[in-house]
């Protein structure tokens, strides 16, 4: 699977606490420290799902000095929420769109 595939897009979001994080790092930076905090979730768990969110692209990382920093990729998530509509639209849904 490449970052591009929206099975994995699909699969990221798969997950309850993916997509906490998400909305909490939707519209500001937010570091592991303030997402456990937030979510009440140990730190290993916020550091495996934001591994999760990177690889598919949906989050974007800022690192200052020993520190990381997260954002919701939304110019991603609007990529993948297309190529979802068009992996599984079908062909009359295609041909209205066109």
């Amino acid at each position: 699977m490449t970052r591009s595939d929206p099975i994995l897009f699909a699969k990221a979001l798969a997950d309850e606490t993916r997509q906490r994080i998400m909305k909490l790092c939707c519209c500001r930076w937010l570091s592991v420290t303030e997402i456990v905090e937030q979510l009440s979730v140990t730190q290993p768990t916020v550091s495996h799902h934001l591994a999760v969110l990177r690889e598919a692209g949906l989050v974007n990382v800022r690192e200052e000095g020993k520190h990381s920093f997260y954002r919701l990729n939304q110019d991603r998530m609007t990529v993948c929420c297309g190529e979802l509509r068009t992996k599984f639209a079908s062909e009359d849904d295609k041909t209205e769109t066109s």
